[in-house]
């Protein structure tokens, strides 16, 4: 995600505890929040895809995949 989309979120958030959000504001907002936590999900799986384990006699193995739900 681009900084600019960062600060925008930060900027949202710090208007938010000052005044309430118009609902413009808060569409943007949870649309921002929605492709952030999307781009983590995505950065972290491949992250953990290319993981591996490594016992002691040194054979390499990859993590095994979970499936959880998700709300």
């Amino acid at each position: 995600m681009i900084q600019s989309k960062l600060d925008r979120i930060n900027e949202l958030a710090r208007l938010k505890k000052e005044r309430e959000l118009t609902a413009e504001e808060l569409s943007e907002q949870a649309r921002l929040r929605k492709e952030y936590i999307e781009e983590w999900r995505a950065s972290t799986i491949a992250l953990l895809e290319n993981t591996y384990v490594v016992d002691e006699k040194g054979n390499k193995a990859p993590l095994a995949r979970k499936n959880v739900k998700r709300s």
